[in-house]
C-alpha cells in the first residue's frame, strides 16, 4: 500500500509506502499527479518516507511503478529518500542513471534536511489558480 499526500502549496508529493506496493497504488497516484500537472509545469519534489523498501505485491505492481516513473520523471525536479537500509543508500546512484530528477538519500533523523533540500530553488507553474490550493491525500 502506498499512502501519499500532494502538498499543492509547496508542489511536493509525499509518499509513504506501507507494505508491498500494488498496481492500483500507481494508478491512483498517476491520476492525482496528472490532474495537478494540468495546472502546473513541474513538481518541486517528491519525499519518500519509508522504514525500508516494502517491495511489490506482484509483477504487475512492478510494471505499474516502471510505467509511472517513465511517464512522470521529467515533471519532477528532486526526489528525497528518507529511509534506513542498504537499498535506500544505493537507490539514488542507480536511479540517477535512469530518471531526470536529482535524487538524494537522507537518514530518518535528517528528514528536516530533506525538506530543506526539496524546498531550495524556485519553481514556476503554468497556473497558480486557487483551484489547486487544497491538499489531496490518502492517509499517511
Amino acid at each position: 500500500m502506498l499512502n501519499f499526500e500532494l502538498r499543492h502549496d509547496e508542489s511536493i508529493l509525499v509518499l509513504h509506502p506501507e507494505g508491498p506496493l500494488e498496481a492500483t497504488d500507481f494508478t491512483m497516484l498517476a491520476s492525482q499527479i496528472d490532474a495537478y500537472m494540468e495546472g502546473h509545469e513541474r513538481l518541486r519534489g517528491v519525499l519518500i518516507r519509508a522504514k525500508s523498501f516494502p517491495g511489490w505485491k506482484n509483477f504487475d505492481a512492478l510494471l505499474a511503478q516502471v510505467k509511472f516513473v517513465k511517464e512522470h520523471h521529467r515533471e519532477i525536479e528532486k526526489v528525497a529518500v528518507v529511509a534506513n537500509g542498504t537499498f535506500a543508500n544505493i537507490m539514488p546512484s542507480i536511479a540517477n542513471r535512469f530518471i531526470h530528477a536529482q535524487i538524494k538519500h537522507f537518514e530518518p533523523d535528517r528528514e528536516d534536511d530533506a525538506w530543506n533540500w526539496l524546498r531550495e530553488g524556485s519553481i514556476t507553474g503554468k497556473n497558480s489558480s486557487a483551484a489547486y490550493d487544497r491538499n489531496v491525500s490518502r492517509p499517511l
